[in-house]
């Protein structure tokens, strides 16, 4: 709705001052164009994103003031999200829409905000004076246009992986806070350099934000190249038979969903992620496989052997210390006098349950072993971690889960 109205305004009223749109919204399409995804699967466009909030922001170009209105703004932004992802479209790659719709809406509240009080600011301005008020009053906008980004994040997020909402804002502030000041700076700079730059601030300015967002592009490979090497390191169990196919991704993927039901930050899940993929691998070390590798039947010592060499496995990597102790402290009972980490008893509770369950849809099966996991917490078991998985089976269901 918003879109349609920009661009029917500004097709009826007519682009004002042309060339400072095209080239704004050239670069909001470039910015399209070298989206990111970034870790937890998160679609972000900073130089788009900079571009458009410096177009919002401008008071004049040259000198000569702008007086471009929200709904050209929104025409603006909306003409060059399509155009950059065109591309993307082509080769089979859309985008997200609720990211894109994100990206337009929180764009499109701070236009019709700023905007109208844009002519005034300007007058502010002439002779130098008073710069530290349209200062104030854009870092004023732009933090609630960043607060009201995250919650409408926040909410998207705590929808799709099923977590609660305190801990998705939590997330989503961690994650979008770096990110979301370099925008902003870039943005409010570029505006501001346009009275004495003109339009070759778009170049200057959008150099930084590109050398960040390749930064960005390589941690995001790295960490999505990382975690595939984990998982095909866990696969090496299910290749050589020691456990049964597809038991680290169950247990990964139900530990994952009692982590979020517990509120775990996101640093914390993708360690637990880690850490649950790779529970099994001391069952490497056994010179006869345990049937259907099911270590929650096999004797305390055994497993307990099993955990610390697959801890010193991975501690031999060097950048998974934390990983390594959460996969030492699985087998450690629940009642002991030092509490095992919630990730480990996370993994201790939905080994059990995968071990008994695996790949089965039976709900009364499912339930049968709840009951027996139950009947073992607050000894062996953490039972806020066992009614947690309960709460999840049950909302998940057996088939959807596995």
């Amino acid at each position: 709705m918003i879109t349609v109205a920009g661009v029917a305004h500004t097709a009826a009223v007519g682009l004002l001052d042309p060339e400072i749109a095209i080239a704004f919204g050239a670069l909001v399409a470039a910015g399209e164009l070298a989206r990111l995804t970034m870790p937890g699967n998160r679609e972000v466009a900073p130089i788009g994103a900079a571009a458009a909030l410096g177009y919002t922001l401008l008071l004049d170009v040259g000198g000569q003031p702008t007086g471009h209105s929200a709904l050209q703004v929104v025409a603006v932004m909306s003409a060059g999200m399509s155009v950059g992802a065109l591309p993307h479209l082509a080769v089979g790659r859309p985008p997200r829409l609720d990211a894109i719709a994100r990206r337009l809406l929180t764009g499109a509240l701070l236009a019709f905000a700023y905007r109208p009080l844009a002519p005034a600011l300007y007058d502010t301005t002439e002779g130098g004076r008073r710069w530290w008020l349209v200062l104030g009053v854009m870092a004023v906008l732009i933090t609630v246009m960043l607060a009201v980004d995250v919650v409408i994040a926040a909410v998207l997020r705590a929808e799709q992986v099923r977590t609660a909402l305190g801990v998705a804002v939590r997330d989503e502030v961690g994650m979008a806070a770096p990110l979301g000041a370099a925008v902003a700076a870039s943005g409010i700079l570029l505006a501001l350099a346009s009275h004495s730059m003109n339009l070759a601030a778009l170049l200057v300015f959008a150099a930084p934000l590109l050398v960040t967002q390749i930064a960005f592009r390589k941690y995001a490979g790295i960490r999505a190249t990382y975690l595939q090497t984990v998982r095909a390191l866990a696969r090496v169990t299910e290749v050589a038979g020691y456990v049964e196919p597809g038991h680290s991704r169950r247990v990964s993927r139900l530990s994952l969903a009692i982590g979020r039901e517990l509120g775990m930050a996101e640093p914390e899940l993708l360690e637990l992620e880690y850490a649950a993929f790779m529970h099994d691998i001391g069952q490497l070390s056994l010179r006869d496989p345990i049937p259907g590798g099911a270590t929650v039947l096999t004797e305390a010592e055994q497993a307990r052997s099993i955990a610390e060499l697959g801890a010193e496995v991975i501690r031999k990597t060097g950048v998974l210390g934390r990983v390594a102790e959460i996969v030492r402290r699985q087998v450690d009972p629940f009642s002991g006098p030092d509490m095992p980490p919630l990730a480990s008893r996370i993994i201790k509770a939905a080994n059990a349950y995968d071990d008994l369950v695996g790949g089965s849809t039976d709900r009364d099966r499912a339930a049968a072993t709840l009951e027996r996991l139950r009947l073992d917490g607050g000894d062996e078991y953490d039972p806020e971690v066992v009614r947690a998985m309960a709460r999840v089976v049950d909302r998940l269901g057996p088939l959807q889960h596995h």
